[in-house]
C-alpha cells in the first residue's frame, strides 16, 4: 500500500489536517510517513526505525489527529513520551503545527522547570500529553492527571530514552495505564536493549524500517581528521568556521568544560555569533539559544549530547564532532541534525589517537567507512602535552584490557623489553 502513496489526500485525512500539512509546507510523505501511517490508522502496534530528520514525529502525531478527532473530557487520551525536554518541546511544537483547524489540547511536560504551571495546564484538560518520563510520574503522583483514557502510548527515540536510564519509570507507567491500547515505538537504532522493550509492551508490532539499521543518511557526506590533541583541535576548528560554506554550524562536545571552553574560543577569536547549551544551562537559557540558532540569528551553537536529539532545525550546513562520541548511536544522532528533509549536509570529525577505537566501532556500526582527510597545511599542529598524552594512553591500555584480559599494559611491555635487552647485554 505505501507503494501507492503519493500524496498526503491518499490517507484519507480529513480538510482540517490537510489544510495544515499545506501550511507546514509539506508536499509528498516521507518514506517512514508512507510506511508507518496507514498502520498505525488501522490500530495496529507498530516499531518505527528511522532516523533522525526522516518526518517520523508526524508519522504517529497525524494519524493520531484523526483518531482522536476533537477534544474531549479532562484527562489524556494519547501520550507521547521523549527521553529530553528538547525533543519533548519539539514534539509539542509539532503538534501545534498540525493542530491548526482542528479542536484539539495538547501540551508537554518535563524537567527543569517548576511544576506549578505545568499541573495547571493539565487541570484544563488535555487531549494529547508529551512528556519525559520522570516528570510524567512526578505529576501523575501529585493527581495531577489521570491515566484511564489513555487509549495510544507512543514512545519516540526508545534507544536514547533506554541509554538513559528510563526503564523503571516506563516500567511504573506500564502499571497505571490501560492495558487495552496501541502502542507505538520508534527508534533510530535497533540496540538489543530496545528489542527487548519492544517485547515486553508491543503486541504482535508491525515492524516498519526505512533506512538500513543505525544508518546515516545518503545527503550527509562525512570526514574524518585525525588530530593529535585538544590544542590542534582548536585549530582546526577555527580554520574550517573561518571557511564560506560554514553557514550554519552545531559543534558536538563530551563535556560541558570543554563545551564552554570552546564557546569561549569562538566568541574571542572567530566570531560573536555563538552560543552553547548543555546541562548546566538554565532551561530558558538553553532554549533562547536554540531558538535563535533555529531563526538563523547566530551561526554557531556549541552543545553536549543533550542537544543531539529533539534539536530541529533546518538548513544546518556542517555538523562537527569536536569529540567522537562514546555511546556509538549517538553519532548517527548527532550527524543527523544536518541533511534533514533531503537537504544535503557535511559532518566532520575531529579525532586523537586514543578515540580511533571508537571510531572503528561507529564505522562498523553504520556499515561505512568515513572518509579520512588530511590536515589542512594552514592548521598549526601543536606538541602533545605530557598529561594529555598519558591520558590517551591510558585510554588506549584501558580499551585493549578490555579486548584482551592478559594484556598487563604499555608500561609493563616497555619493562619486560628493558629486562631482555640486560640479560642479553649480560
Amino acid at each position: 500500500m505505501a507503494n501507492n502513496i503519493k500524496n498526503f489526500s491518499d490517507f484519507k485525512f480529513n480538510k482540517q489536517v490537510l489544510s495544515a500539512i499545506t501550511d507546514a509546507g509539506y508536499l509528498s510523505p516521507t518514506p517512514i510517513q508512507q510506511k508507518a501511517i496507514p498502520l498505525v490508522l488501522a490500530g495496529h502496534d507498530v516499531m518505527g526505525i528511522a532516523q533522525t530528520g526522516t518526518g517520523k514525529t508526524a508519522a504517529f502525531v497525524l494519524p493520531l489527529l484523526m483518531k482522536l478527532k476533537y477534544a474531549q473530557g479532562n484527562d489524556p487520551r494519547a501520550l507521547i513520551l521523549a527521553p529530553t525536554r528538547e525533543l519533548a518541546i519539539q514534539i509539542n511544537e509539532n503538534i501545534k503545527k498540525y493542530t491548526t483547524y482542528v479542536d484539539l489540547r495538547y501540551t508537554a511536560v518535563y524537567g527543569g522547570t517548576g511544576m506549578k504551571v505545568q499541573e495547571e495546564k493539565l487541570k484544563e484538560g488535555v487531549d494529547i500529553l508529551v512528556a519525559t518520563p520522570g516528570r510524567l510520574m512526578d505529576l501523575y503522583r501529585k493527581g495531577a492527571f489521570g491515566t484511564k483514557q489513555i487509549k495510544t502510548l507512543v514512545i519516540d527515540e526508545a534507544d536514547k530514552m533506554m541509554d538513559m536510564g528510563f526503564m523503571p519509570q516506563i516500567r511504573q507507567l506500564l502499571e497505571v495505564i490501560p492495558v487495552k491500547r496501541q502502542n507505538l515505538l520508534f527508534s533510530a537504532t535497533m540496540s538489543a536493549i530496545v528489542e527487548n522493550l519492544s517485547a515486553e509492551f508491543l503486541e504482535f508490532p508491525e515492524k516498519v524500517e526505512v533506512t538500513p539499521q543505525s544508518s546515516t543518511v545518503d545527503t550527509i557526506a562525512q570526514s574524518l581528521y585525525f588530530v593529535p590533541n585538544f590544542k590542534t583541535k582548536i585549530n582546526m576548528l577555527g580554520y574550517l568556521l573561518e571557511q564560506e560554506e560554514m553557514s550554519r554550524i552545531i559543534i558536538f562536545v563530551k563535556t560541558k568544560a570543554n563545551a564552554d571552553n570552546i564557546y569561549k574560543y569562538i566568541e574571542r577569536k572567530v566570531t560573536k555569533s555563538v552560543k552553547v547549551i548543555h546541562g548546566n544551562k538554565a532551561q530558558n537559557t538553553r532554549l533562547n539559544s536554540i531558538d535563535a540558532f533555529k531563526n538563523g540569528e547566530i551561526k554557531v551553537l556549541v552543545a553536549t549530547d543533550v542537544a543531539a536529539r529533539g534539536l530541529d532545525v533546518s538548513m544546518v550546513s556542517h555538523v562537527i564532532n569536536f569529540d567522537v562520541p562514546l555511546i556509538y548511536e549517538d553519532y548517527v544522532h548527532r550527524i543527523g541534525r544536518t541533511g534533514r528533509a533531503e537537504q544535503t549536509g557535511i559532518a566532520i570529525t575531529f579525532a586523537n589517537q586514543a578515540e580511533a577505537y571508537h571510531i572503528k566501532q561507529i564505522e562498523k556500526l553504520i556499515d561505512k567507512k568515513i572518509k579520512e582527510l588530511s590536515i589542512p597545511v594552514e592548521v598549526e599542529v601543536e606538541k602533545t602535552p605530557f598529561i594529555e598524552q598519558q591520558e590517551q594512553l591510558r585510554e588506549i591500555d584501558y580499551r585493549k584490557k578490555k579486548l584482551d584480559p592478559d594484556y598487563k599494559g604499555a608500561f609493563h611491555d616497555k619493562k619486560g623489553k628493558n629486562i631482555k635487552v640486560t640479560k642479553k647485554r649480560r
